[in-house]
């Protein structure tokens, strides 16, 4: 064993210790792939936060924190006789290779564009998707539980890889005004919801067709609105005085000069 891979048979040796009956942590021994799904989430959301953070030693930390997970998950599944750690690397690995013909393929030459490279993946995706089940649909691998605006782009990729989209920018402008109308015109709160679900799935559709990802477009607006507001609160604070001593057009005052600061 090489001692790239001396880590890797580290960590599943202190996994297998940790669950081990006699002898194991009791916390670890209670757990199951139900329990861990919390914590698995919470460190990828902290991945995310070390990665922009730019902090290399947090990354290498909280990559670890989720390698972890995945350990967890295998052993678990090691102690049930489903699969090891090493049979989802595997698995990983043949996935990627059949996924990269430009790169493993017998003729393999990398001189495909980017564009190329991406509708290539898709059509291999879309393949294997119909291997698994031929009366399938698109959406069938779609995880249920993702973030919602993360899933709306999902479905309407998806659906634009069979062809249901619009070729341009241009139609889903118009499908936000129509639905900006929408909501105005609705009455019940139940039907204010619909409207404005609506409204940010076309929100969506517009972020996928300028090649933006909406979560990522929705957090860095919502760091922008904490900064700025928080300016506000710095500029009162100076002044001995809080938010609530304001009235709106106060605040709206100081806002427009955190915009411009």
């Amino acid at each position: 064993m090489t001692s790239e891979f001396n880590g890797v048979a580290e960590l599943t040796g202190v996994m297998r210790r940790l669950r081990d009956p006699e002898g194991g942590c009791p916390w670890d021994l209670k757990q199951s792939f139900e329990s861990l799904l919390p914590y698995t989430i919470e460190e990828t959301y902290e991945v995310v936060d070390a990665i922009q953070s730019g902090d290399m030693a947090a990354i290498k930390d909280e990559l670890g924190d989720l390698l972890f997970q995945v350990v967890f998950y295998a052993q678990l599944a090691k102690e049930q006789g489903d699969f090891v750690f090493d049979d989802i690397a595997a698995h990983t690995a043949n996935k990627l290779i059949s996924r990269h013909p430009h790169v493993f393929g017998s003729d393999a030459e990398c001189n495909l564009s980017d564009a190329e490279i991406k509708a290539q993946w898709e059509q291999i995706k879309q393949q294997e998707r119909t291997e698994k089940n031929a009366r399938g649909s698109v959406f069938d691998d779609i995880p249920s539980q993702l973030p919602s605006i993360l899933k709306a782009a999902k479905l309407q990729k998806r659906a634009a890889s069979v062809g249901f989209d619009w070729p341009e920018a241009e139609p889903v402008y118009d499908k936000i005004e129509e639905e900006i109308q929408e909501v105005k015109e609705a009455t019940d709160q139940e039907h204010i919801e619909e409207e404005i679900g609506d409204l940010l799935f076309a929100v969506v559709n517009l972020a996928r067709h300028k090649q933006v990802n909406p979560e990522a477009a929705l957090q860095r607006a919502n760091e922008k609105f904490k900064s700025r507001f928080q300016n506000i609160e710095q500029r009162l604070s100076e002044q001995g005085k809080h938010p609530t001593d304001c009235n709106l057009d106060e605040l709206e005052a100081l806002w427009q000069q955190a915009k411009k600061a």
